[in-house]
């Protein structure tokens, strides 16, 4: 597997503009008990599946101190649909309740060791990480969703219990790194591997 961010480790910091105008930190994020860093993108079938499920979890959480940012590091050389103003277009017509920032550098993905879109990150209060991994076991499709890892994890925390299953494999896409089959492809060109 390769490198991610291990449970306990702190949250890297990142400086990046998202798509309501501003550039976000860490620091913009100080009063939220609880910050859920996501790696998403525009055009993945597996983030766009479960754009709506991601929406119940951000309603149910964001009143209970829980901060969302979800962060787009793939490459548009691989992806056109992916860069910034593509961004601008998706969050207008589909008002997400999330911050949707652009990686363009891709180091923010590095840093973290981002492994497939969507792949979520939970940080407690000092920002160490608390949970790793896949939102619902079924992103492509959330009607045939049994299990709702990211909510668990966030509800034992917030419960004040330690999050019984901390990390799970992402489900998604492979980032689409800069250089690295570097050509448009479909979306159904998607893969797991």
């Amino acid at each position: 597997m390769a490198f991610t961010l291990k449970i306990g480790e702190k949250a890297p910091d990142f400086n990046l503009p998202a798509t309501d105008g501003r550039t976000y930190s860490l620091g913009d994020f100080k009063d939220a008990g609880v910050l859920v860093v996501f790696f998403t993108c525009n055009h993945c079938p597996y983030v766009t599946g479960s754009d709506e499920a991601t929406r119940k979890t951000v309603q149910k959480f964001s009143g209970r101190g829980v901060a969302f940012i979800g962060i787009n590091s793939n490459s548009e050389n691989t992806y056109r649909e992916d860069d910034y103003e593509h961004m601008v277009e998706r969050m207008e017509k589909n008002d997400f309740p999330w911050v949707y920032a652009r990686d363009k550098s891709q180091d923010v993905a590095r840093t973290y060791g981002a492994l497939r879109t969507p792949h979520f990150y939970v940080f407690d209060r000092e920002r160490k990480l608390i949970y790793t991994g896949r939102a619902i076991d079924n992103p492509r499709d959330p009607s045939k969703s049994t299990a709702n890892d990211l909510e668990r994890a966030l509800e034992e925390h917030l419960a004040g219990k330690p999050v019984s299953v901390p990390e799970t494999n992402p489900i998604g896409c492979n980032v689409k790194w800069e250089g690295r089959d570097a050509h448009w492809m479909p979306p159904e060109a998607c893969d797991l591997v």
